[in-house]
């Protein structure tokens, strides 16, 4: 049995002792297993930094104008904190699509960069990317879910796991890229800094010269990086995280589309309601309704 089918089988076994529920949190923080036995609507995240593996079935995921397509032996990584649409097209009830993510612990990764004897040299190409898998990065996947069937085990081989890991990311042929935008130099670290800071502070007035002083660079030269590194203008990056705030708010809190909103930093609730329609298809209320309803409750 190959690395990848021992992993599948022991994915399979999570969700069989969980009642297929998806997303599946697991004990391991950051470790998350994914199930869907049909294809789905766009769904709309915030991607972390992660290792995304398929392990059966096909996915594609967009950031902006950059659309990536991974299916079974593949993984998307992405190396920075950003909003995402993504949907599963390849997965039944026979063979339904498995996943296993595993977020990257930064100060490990950083860690492993600098004990490296020749350390990948940065580069600037998009922060997020597809990889072919090979035996060592799903023996690590494997390993981790394993660790499962042993709690106790957990704080003590994990982190070496996710040390293996980070080394076989940054020593693979995407490694500059993770060098860049996790563990590079100042000025990309102050990059992602910057990011890191809209993302937190996106419901306030967008100042790309702000943003651009954080990085230390000029506004000219921090909207094109921006943009080489996420897909997306500050602008789109700042409006698709206020209009997925708004919808959990919608959700979760059982606010009115107008005090959602004025939450996210809207000024105008006509505006939020015709962003909100072209992002998520449906207008803010009926898009609340047909969420919450319970499964076969409405067309």
């Amino acid at each position: 049995m190959d690395e990848l089918s021992r992993l599948r089988d022991a994915v399979g076994t999570c969700f069989a002792c969980h009642g297929n529920a998806s997303p599946l949190y697991t004990a391991i923080d950051g470790l998350i297993l994914l199930r869907s036995a049909a294809e789905r609507n766009p769904a709309h995240i915030l991607h972390k930094p992660a290792l995304c593996i398929v392990v059966q079935g096909a996915k594609w995921t967009s950031f902006g104008a950059l659309r990536l397509e991974y299916r079974t032996g593949q993984a998307m990584v992405v190396s920075v904190e950003m909003p995402g649409t993504s949907q599963v097209v390849e997965g039944g009830e026979g063979a339904p699509y498995l996943s296993v993510v595993i977020e990257l612990d930064r100060a490990i990764m950083r860690e492993v960069f600098e004990r490296m004897e020749a350390p990948p040299v940065p580069d600037d190409r998009a922060g997020a990317f597809v990889l072919e898998l090979d035996d060592a990065l799903v023996g690590c996947a494997a390993r981790a879910v394993g660790l499962l069937r042993e709690p106790r085990a957990i704080p003590i081989l994990y982190p070496a796991v996710m040390r293996e890991i980070c080394y076989r990311l940054l020593a693979g042929p995407h490694g500059a890229v993770l060098s860049r935008l996790v563990v590079g130099v100042d000025r990309d670290r102050r990059l992602v800094e910057a990011i890191h800071a809209l993302r937190e502070k996106f419901d306030r007035v967008l100042r790309v010269d702000d943003l651009a002083a954080a990085a230390g660079l000029s506004p000219t030269a921090f909207h094109r990086q921006f943009k080489a590194l996420t897909a997306m203008t500050p602008m789109q990056f700042q409006k698709q995280i206020r209009l997925m705030e708004a919808r959990r708010l919608l959700l979760s809190g059982g606010m009115s589309a107008e005090a959602a909103a004025f939450a996210v930093g809207y000024a105008s609730p006509s505006q939020f309601s015709r962003e909100y329609r072209r992002m998520f298809g449906l207008p803010p209320a009926r898009d609340a309704l047909r969420l919450s309803d319970p499964p076969g409750a409405t067309a």
